[in-house]
């Protein structure tokens, strides 16, 4: 391999603040630097980003799609075989990363790149996720993880010294030495504006906590929210209506299931119906957002030992995940069921810590998938004032 080869890295790239540095960083130690962005449908200018990754100085940047590939290869088999963490969280950030290492070891195969890279920091779940996937996917794939490396962390000891390295590059941040935080791409972006330096990392002031977006949820995390007693602010939520503008009138909704996986969705009143999987999310995302369901705010513990506290927004999945536990006792053997739940909870502790591609998640997978085998037929929910019925 060539010592330009040797020096290419893909890295995943989101335009906040964090992966921009990184960016600028890994070019300073003499990378050839691979942007990669994947559309996991959170709802932003992803071409914008990649324009602004080229002109950051990335050799490529690449968007990739692969909404349809996570619903139907995570989300919807997660919530068939009842992965939900500590009796709570849905996955949603914890089903992503494996979706998003695939891709990232997938360009770096086919850049013949031997590094990939990500801003994760050294308190949180996703450099593990992150990591083991990727290694997982490719065994000679090498990890450069800035957040852990000292000749990063004692340059950058936090938000403002990356502040002031973006400044001294020439691009402006929306974050500001009183409020030094950032956010992901879905809050925070790279957006261009005339000059000489041609653009601007651009934080909202606002909205002092980070956020994790995509098809399936919206988490919140961090900034003011570490404080246990601090309440959410009522403008946060993207996903669901404040209870102030829920209906007052219920919905009713039918959901098919072939083999625990949803097939179709029948709004009874309005007579819609949508079968294909992405628009079944799509949605029950809007039905449930309408009505308030799926809001969650707990603290939960992180793989690493350290205990951190979440809201989150998954209103689609929920409606979903109360569908199917129910059309499983209906379906399924008692002791089938019970052997079902029990492994249900080792399969979300090891996808929240990043196994999913590990060999035992493989086999709990083959299992549970075998479990869902008769559960077929059709659910009734009623939609109300933020809670899913079985009607």
């Amino acid at each position: 391999m060539s010592s330009g080869n040797q020096m290419k890295v893909v890295l995943a790239y989101s335009g906040g603040l964090d992966t921009t540095c990184i960016l600028f960083w890994l070019k300073e130690q003499g990378y050839q630097v691979i942007c990669y962005t994947t559309d996991v449908g959170q709802e932003e200018d992803l071409e914008q980003v990649r324009q602004q990754a080229l002109k950051l100085g990335a050799i490529k940047a690449i968007v990739d799609n692969r909404i349809e590939e996570f619903v139907t290869e995570f989300v919807y088999p997660s919530l068939s075989y009842g992965g939900i963490y500590q009796g709570r969280y849905l996955l949603g950030t914890s089903l992503c990363r494996p979706c998003i290492s695939k891709g990232i070891v997938k360009v770096a195969n086919e850049e013949n790149a031997q590094y990939i890279a990500h801003g994760a920091t050294g308190k949180g779940n996703d450099q593990i996720r992150f990591e083991l996937s990727c290694v997982s996917l490719n065994s000679t794939i090498k990890c450069i993880t800035p957040w852990r490396m000292s000749s990063f962390y004692n340059r950058f000891q936090g938000r403002l010294d990356l502040i002031e390295y973006a400044k001294t590059n020439g691009f402006k941040v929306g974050a500001t030495p009183d409020k030094p935080y950032s956010t992901d791409a879905n809050i925070m972006h790279i957006s261009f504006e005339s000059g000489t330096n041609g653009f601007k990392v651009g934080a909202t002031p606002d909205k002092p906590y980070s956020t994790d977006a995509n098809i399936m949820h919206i988490s919140f995390e961090s900034g003011v929210l570490e404080d246990p007693l601090h309440p959410p602010i009522d403008d946060m939520y993207l996903m669901t209506a404040n209870p102030s503008e829920w209906p007052n009138e219920a919905e009713d909704i039918k959901i098919t299931f072939e083999k625990g996986l949803p097939k179709a969705v029948e709004n009874l009143y309005t007579k819609v119906k949508v079968e294909k999987p992405v628009e079944i999310l799509q949605y029950l995302n809007k039905l449930g957002g309408k009505h308030g369901i799926g809001r969650i705010d707990i603290v939960e513990d992180r793989y690493i030992g350290m205990k951190s506290r979440g809201v989150y927004e998954t209103p689609g999945a929920t409606i979903l995940w109360t569908a199917i536990r129910d059309l499983e006792l209906l379906c399924l053997d008692r002791e089938v069921n019970k052997i079902r739940a029990k492994l249900a909870q080792e399969f979300a502790e090891k996808v929240y810590y990043g196994l999913w591609y590990s060999p035992e998640c493989d086999y709990m997978r083959a299992c549970l998938k075998l479990s869902q085998t008769l559960v077929n037929g059709f659910v009734i929910i009623r939609l109300f004032k933020g809670n899913a019925f079985i009607r």
